[in-house]
């Protein structure tokens, strides 16, 4: 008689889409000990310093990300032993994020960590959880990212980099990320015109997400205040969408803003072509497929993976062109074997250099858009690009997600997760 493994393995190898590699197989087979996500969900992304979100602190915003996963996931929150929390700019992250998870009614036995790796945070963050699980210190816990960069300053501010260059060492590595951009640009011979198409194709695709309804999958409603600039009146508010997406957006359009820092060569970013500033969480919540199951917890996918790699910080946007070669190659996989890419838009020139790089089908890159389109938070990325991909893995009926991002400092992150819809 079969054991529950071998008719688990039996399952996937069924679902596995004829002449499938042996490491797809694999990479598709459920095991007991599978690391697994059993909720998942967003907030809205909203324009820094103007949108729905831009009155609410990291503390609340966690607060309220965190009691959505507590009242819809079903997990017992006495079961949650770790909440790792994925942030680059609060000071004082860690005292806030252990406030917010008692604040959101879960229990004092509840500990709580704050990382980061600056733009990987988030991902990070799920690696931390899953890891952790894993070596069989927990059981069940929660992965976030998370950022109000409207309430906190950016760290990569040219009077941040002017402190940072004061150092001996680090002045001769250490660049504002614009100024990483266009070192791409230029070292790799990026046009404008490339900027800008890929920019434009970007808000295309996340206007046709938006309009489709595609988001409402991953979002979650933020109720909370925002106080009106001019007269300082402060209302509630119910924030249900990502603000940043222009409709209508044409690479033709694009082409008439003017350069972001024309102070660097060759001057080709602009604020229609790279990341916009954004506030925002998401959270997701693993467990072993063993628990899962124990507790009758849906299983909405699995978290196989992730690799970091370093790279000259002078052209740190290239970092996914690192680090997706390096994961695939740990699980003897070829990209041809991947159904989404979800790469992190910092900057089109970065966009532009990993998909041709790599040799990427372009529809199979962020096919719900990207942060040109709706925001890059920090600390959030790296989870939002999980939620993003494994919702679009659901509605495309695919299985398998490449999430990456280029990393502050120079380095790149990239993670393998397998959806179970």
């Amino acid at each position: 008689m079969s054991s529950p493994q071998q008719r688990l393995n039996s399952v996937a190898n069924q679902l596995s889409p004829p002449g499938t590699s042996a490491a797809k197989q694999r990479l598709l087979a459920k095991n007991a000990d599978d690391v697994v996500i059993t909720y998942l969900a967003r907030t809205p992304l909203t324009k820094a310093r103007k949108g729905g979100l831009k009155d609410t602190t990291i503390d609340n915003l966690l607060i309220s990300l965190l009691t959505t996963v507590r009242e819809k996931s079903n997990v017992d929150p006495n079961l949650i032993e770790d909440v790792c929390v994925g942030n680059c700019l609060a000071p004082g992250a860690a005292y806030l994020a252990r406030s917010a998870v008692l604040a959101a009614g879960y229990p004092a036995t509840a500990a709580t960590s704050v990382t980061n790796r600056f733009c990987s945070s988030g991902l990070l963050a799920i690696q931390n959880i899953a890891n952790q699980i894993t070596a069989g210190s927990i059981d069940v816990g929660i992965a976030v990212g998370a950022e109000s960069m409207s309430t906190n300053s950016d760290g990569g501010s040219p009077e941040m980099a002017e402190r940072i260059n004061k150092h001996p060492l680090a002045s001769q590595n250490y660049q504002p990320m614009g100024w990483t951009s266009e070192n791409v640009a230029g070292d790799f011979n990026i046009s404008r015109e490339q900027h800008d198409q890929f920019a434009a194709k970007s808000y295309q695709k996340a206007e046709r997400a938006q309009k489709a309804g595609w988001f409402n999958d991953e979002i979650i409603p933020i109720t909370t205040q925002v106080k009106d600039p001019k007269t300082g009146e402060v209302k509630d508010v119910v924030v249900d969408r990502d603000d940043g997406i222009r409709y209508g957006t044409t690479a033709e359009s694009l082409s008439k803003i003017r350069a972001a820092f024309p102070q660097w060569k060759p001057s080709a970013t602009t604020g229609g072509n790279a990341s916009q500033i954004t506030d925002g969480a998401a959270a997701l919540v693993l467990m072993k497929r063993s628990k899962a199951q124990q507790l009758g917890q849906p299983i909405i996918g699995k978290f196989c993976g992730a690799t970091v790699a370093g790279l000259e910080p002078r052209i740190m946007g290239i970092g996914p062109s690192i680090a997706i070669p390096k994961i695939l190659g740990k699980f003897g996989l070829n990209k041809d074997e991947i159904d989404i890419f979800e790469i992190n838009e910092a900057f089109a020139s970065m966009g532009v250099y990993c998909v041709g790089k790599l040799g990427l089908d372009e529809s199979k890159v962020n096919p719900r858009g990207g942060a040109i389109a709706f925001g890059h938070p920090l600390g959030a990325t790296g989870a939002r690009q999980v939620v993003t991909a494994l919702a679009e893995l659901r509605r495309q009926d695919k299985r398998v997600a490449v999430t990456s991002m280029c990393v502050g400092t120079g380095m790149g992150m990239a993670g393998i997760f397998v959806s179970e819809h």
